[in-house]
């Protein structure tokens, strides 16, 4: 048998199948899986628990993973010592390999054939494959990383609409409606930053006990301001157009990051890669594809490959 799992920073993904990749048992779960928090502790027991959870939906004795490959694509392995620290731990399973959540989002966006995969979500990075030959990219992370990615746009559109408020750049309604967010008030925005009540709420503490910068706001918290773009580009607003164009110029470096090493072939998934496929498909027709299958079926080829 093989088992998939997709580990990302909310959510946790497991699948179980027999050696024709027929679905045996399949569970999800709301819990953090990036390797980097708490040195993997979360996502050892988000596994754990699917784990119980996924052999007794398929009705199969949990004494049988001694026969399972599995394969983990889990959320902060692109650090290569939490990715080999997870795979050291004690798992069930006859094997485990330990991916980075790109991998499994490339092999399931080809069906494990060459080409590449743009994630362009909240966080950003690229991952392609040509011959046997890995190329990744981008996935650093928001503080030092993360151009084209959906909580880098959200802050840029932050930054225009303060200093649009200031008088230093161009007000639009977009603008507006983000400063009136704030009742048009900048030390609010900047408390918001600061001292996010929502970043806050997630960690379960308080700013009394805790260094201010872990209050700061999240990658998540910025990206939330994304659909306004949207919604005003739909209303041919200039700051929403410029954002757009901006966005679109990042991920044509990625493109062509790709196009120089040969790759036929790039899949967009991820929340704002949805929102721009039909533009990036024009730009780009017969490069930019939408994905054959989903990460975790990723995760399967991967397991059945290694068996």
């Amino acid at each position: 048998m093989f088992l998939g799992v997709d580990g990302g920073g909310t959510k946790c993904r497991m699948r179980l199948v027999d050696r024709h990749l027929k679905t045996l048992g399949e569970a999800e779960i709301e819990a953090p899986s990036n390797l980097q928090v708490g040195n993997g502790e979360a996502a050892f027991a988000a596994i754990n628990k699917l784990t119980q959870m996924v052999f007794s939906e398929a009705g199969v004795d949990i004494a049988l993973a001694t026969n399972v490959s599995a394969c983990f694509g889990m959320a902060g392995a692109r650090m290569l010592k939490a990715k080999t620290d997870f795979a050291a731990r004690s798992f069930p399973f006859a094997s485990v390999k330990v991916v980075d959540d790109i991998d499994i989002a490339r092999a399931g966006a080809h069906l494990g054939a060459d080409g590449a995969v743009l994630i362009i979500g909240t966080g950003s990075a690229g991952l392609g494959e040509v011959a046997g030959k890995r190329f990744q990219v981008g996935g650093w992370g928001f503080l030092i990383g993360d151009a084209m990615s959906g909580a880098w746009l959200g802050r840029k559109l932050i930054r225009k609409s303060l200093k649009a408020f200031e008088g230093f750049e161009e007000v639009s309604a977009l603008t507006s409606a983000v400063m009136k967010k704030f009742d048009n008030d900048p030390q609010k925005l900047m408390e918001w930053s600061f001292n996010n009540k929502n970043a806050l709420a997630y960690s379960g503490s308080t700013a009394a006990d805790m260094p201010p910068s872990i209050a700061h706001a999240r990658p998540v918290d910025y990206g939330n301001f994304v659909p306004m773009i949207f919604d005003f580009f739909e209303q041919n607003d200039p700051v929403a157009r410029q954002l757009i164009a901006m966005e679109l110029a990042a991920i044509e470096q990625y493109i062509n990051w790709f196009l120089e090493r040969e790759i036929k072939s790039i899949a967009i998934v991820g929340g704002l890669g949805k929102r721009l496929f039909p533009m990036l498909e024009k730009l780009h027709p017969g490069l930019i594809i939408e994905p054959k299958s989903a990460p975790l079926h990723g995760a399967i080829i991967l397991a059945a490959a290694s068996n």
